[in-house]
């Protein structure tokens, strides 16, 4: 009998790793790019000038968010020279708010959420899975004017109930990583286990539209989105400093 050897398969994954397999593509994401976008955003949105955010896990996928939306609001602080203070997240220092956990919609998470609206955060952007539901109860308990900026997905679109709540989203685009992948096979080339990597330059990571938010955001913060997010792709401008 003549066996033939087993044709080996290859495996994209999400948020994973390869470990050195060349079967094995991760897919990872930029997410500071964005989410420095959304800092900015939510930093000349904001009345208090506070704004906050906090993690379900602190690992490195979760702070990445993070990172970015505090840089991004400090950038804005800089262009106005107003203080913005951003609660629950201290990203010189790796210091801040995590519920320990991915649950959705946890009561941890609408107890950290509650915390930072009492610190006067009239901007939330939590990031730890589907928490949108906590936030959304603690924003409306508390009786004020705040909204939130989802995470991985357009929240407004894919979770309507949230979207009178929803300012924008700072997308992981799965489809555009998965779209590069095959047409760069289809053309010929070669799998490999390098890494592909969603970024501002190449439409894996983006902020969602404004939607019912578009006509309460100035002219002069649109166009200032559109020069940060040429910055950041030109590598002018550092989403994590």
């Amino acid at each position: 009998m003549l066996l033939l050897p087993t044709q080996m398969l290859n495996f994209v994954t999400i948020d994973g790793w390869s470990e050195g397999n060349p079967n094995l593509k991760p897919v990872t994401y930029a997410m500071n790019e964005s989410s420095y976008l959304a800092g900015y955003l939510a930093a000349a949105y904001s009345t208090n000038k506070v704004i906050g955010t906090y993690g379900g896990v602190q690992i490195p996928a979760v702070t990445d968010f993070m990172d970015g939306f505090y840089y991004g609001a400090m950038a804005y602080a800089a262009d106005s020279g107003t203080d913005v203070t951003v609660v629950g997240w201290d990203a010189p220092n790796q210091a801040g708010s995590f519920t320990g956990n991915f649950n959705a919609n946890s009561g941890e998470s609408k107890a950290i959420a509650a915390t930072l609206i009492n610190e006067g955060a009239d901007v939330l952007f939590p990031v730890g899975g589907d928490q949108f539901g906590a936030v959304s109860e603690a924003i409306k308990e508390a009786g004020v004017d705040g909204v939130m900026i989802g995470v991985d997905k357009d929240i407004a679109l894919t979770s309507p109930e949230y979207a009178s709540l929803t300012l924008t989203s700072a997308e992981k685009r799965m489809g555009n990583a998965v779209y590069d992948v095959v047409a760069e096979l289809s053309a010929g080339g070669e799998f490999s286990g390098d890494a592909y990597v969603g970024t501002l330059a190449n439409g894996g990571t983006g902020l969602s539209p404004f939607y019912d938010f578009d006509s309460e955001i100035s002219d002069e913060v649109k166009a200032r989105l559109a020069e940060l997010e040429a910055g950041i792709i030109a590598g002018e401008i550092n989403p994590l400093s």
